[in-house]
């Protein structure tokens, strides 16, 4: 029978604040995509020396190795290292590059996230063994917030702490989410207040677990309640519903008293966690998840091509800024309307967006380029904050475009963050190159190659294979 006061502390890697994890997210995948693969001690002093040249102030040794072990490594998964000593990106860093999408991210996370795990010392490890700990913490929270739902109730920070994560009977899944929620209601209906106790430790960790739920955009704090994002209904159920499963990693299998048992664990584990779900597919955040509307312009044009280039536009980041500028140069004069052209799905440009200057002097009808970067997150960017920082990546056209076409060529950094679009413009990436105010770091090489270079020539023909 569940018991509530069977208390039991279980602790997770400390992060950041949810604005900090939703900054550094970026810059991490963009330095390991950089760096890697390389060997173990390569890649230390590569991914502290790079993440080290983007602040202004240097960061301190412990701070550096925290980012990258504890945080990139640990907390996010971002990366393995192979049994030869190579560290290699991880498939969840691989896909937060091609799609910036930080919800989704974080969502993959919490879907592998399971106690016990390897990312906590041996000791510890091991004491949660000997302790039965045995249990996937978020499907089992969202479960027992889709029962309160049900009943019109919502759950606070205390009530998830208290009752699911420092729950002994939770941990070792010998309770079950509706007895949790019945004991719950009861509590609230006979005015009983239960929680770990303020200046407990187990409050951080307990809040750090509430905080990648609400990166993830599946839930939604208000003053301490917490109550699930409506927008994120359908992926919520997909957690929900695997409350019974046992961790995918099995912990219980390894030999933990020995070296060659313990080498394994953590070697595993790391590779385990690196590794997309089997349902990262569908954990992708629309702008409608994220409380945005979008509004396209429907109405018939004389230019009807135009319109319908418009719904078109796959991209959601580049439909807001074409809406945009669409706004802005109809507002200054109709007749440029139609010299803003969408053409992201022209290869090879450089830019996704050709518009006009539109503003007063001789220039109003000159042709600007803007490049759209998109991305994808909970909380909004403070650019009144000194330490915030960005990173994105640019292919070698878009850098091109940007160095040929100056200050007519624009970046519009567009953030789609719970219920607002907030766009950072960009002009003149090459001046603020030069000036310092943009590190520029060249991450592809190009092999140009003659005959000279050539060592060997294989012919396959006709399913045989010869050197020519």
């Amino acid at each position: 029978m569940y018991n509530p006061a069977n208390q039991y502390r279980c602790t997770i890697i400390r992060g950041k604040s949810q604005s900090e994890m939703d900054n550094l997210l970026p810059l991490y995948a963009n330095i390991i995509d950089t760096v890697c693969p390389c060997k173990v001690d390569e890649f230390k002093s590569k991914f502290n020396d790079t993440f080290s040249s983007a602040f202004t102030i240097a960061p301190t040794l412990k701070t550096l190795n925290n980012h990258r072990t504890e945080i990139a490594g640990q907390l996010f998964g971002m990366y393995y290292t192979s049994d030869d000593g190579i560290v290699y990106p991880s498939e969840r860093t691989l896909k937060f590059l091609s799609d910036s999408d930080t919800p989704a991210f974080f969502k993959d996370i919490c879907y592998k996230m399971q106690f016990p795990n390897g990312s906590q010392k041996i000791n510890t490890v091991k004491e949660r063994i000997d302790s039965k700990i045995n249990i996937r913490q978020f499907p089992f929270i969202l479960k027992v917030m889709l029962l309160a739902k049900s009943n019109n109730e919502i759950l606070t920070k205390k009530d998830i702490g208290y009752y699911i994560l420092n729950s002994l009977d939770v941990l070792q899944g010998i309770a079950n989410p509706l007895e949790v929620y019945d004991t719950i209601a009861l509590d609230k209906k006979n005015g009983v207040e239960r929680s770990v106790g303020s200046g407990s430790n187990a409050n951080q960790h307990i809040n750090e677990q509430i905080n990648l739920l609400e990166l993830s955009n599946l839930v939604i704090v208000t003053n301490g309640e917490v109550s699930i994002n409506p927008h994120e209904i359908a992926t919520v159920q997909i957690f929900a519903s695997m409350y019974e499963q046992e961790p995918a990693f099995d912990v219980y299998s390894y030999d933990l008293d020995s070296a060659d048992g313990r080498k394994a664990f953590y070697t595993d584990w790391d590779f385990y966690f690196s590794q997309l779900s089997d349902r990262a597919k569908d954990f992708d955040t629309s702008a409608e998840a994220l409380g945005i509307t979008v509004d396209i312009e429907n109405e018939k044009t004389s230019n009807e091509s135009d319109r319908e280039s418009t719904i078109a536009i796959g991209d959601e980041g580049e439909r807001f800024v074409y809406e945009y500028e669409k706004r802005r140069v109809t507002d200054f004069n109709f007749r440029l309307a139609g010299k803003v052209i969408h053409l992201g799905k022209t290869r090879g440009l450089g830019y996704d967006i050709q518009s006009v200057v539109a503003k007063n002097g001789d220039d109003a009808d000159f042709v600007k380029y803007i490049e759209v970067k998109a991305t994808k997150r909970v909380t909004a960017p403070d650019i009144n904050n000194p330490n915030w920082i960005d990173t994105l990546s640019m292919t070698r056209n878009e850098w091109v475009a940007s160095q040929q076409h100056k200050d007519s060529y624009s970046i519009f950094r567009v953030y789609l963050v719970r219920d607002s679009v907030i766009m950072f413009v960009l002009t003149d990436i090459a001046q603020k190159c030069k000036d310092n105010l943009i590190q520029a770091v060249p991450t592809n090489y190009r092999l140009d190659f003659g005959n000279t270079a050539v060592d060997e020539v294989i012919n396959h023909e006709g399913g045989a294979t010869e050197n020519a």
